[in-house]
């Protein structure tokens, strides 16, 4: 993938992010991609709305084993997996 496609997976990932959190949240300008999503707002239940809304967003199903903590604990770390599973599905 090159650098442009990468930079819209983490401008996706935030309007996905900001979608979830609801137009009321006061959020950070620019927004902090590498902070903590639930030090955000994002609850356990938007946790789970956000997985379904970036499958469906970037057409990829997240292997169960990639579903942790890590990999959705912020924006960067959830790009990071998105730009990692598009990739493998790319080099097939």
């Amino acid at each position: 993938m090159d650098a442009k496609m990468i930079e819209g997976v983490g401008e996706q990932l935030v309007a996905l992010v900001k979608h979830q959190l609801g137009a009321k949240a006061a959020l950070p300008h620019p927004f902090p991609v590498d902070q903590q999503l639930s030090d955000l707002g994002v609850t356990s239940l938007k946790m789970v709305n956000l997985m379904v809304a970036v499958e469906l967003e970037f057409d990829i199903a997240i292997p169960q084993s990639d579903i942790t903590p890590q990999n959705f604990h912020s924006v960067a770390a959830i790009k990071a997996l998105v730009v990692g599973t598009l990739s493998k599905r790319k080099s097939v």
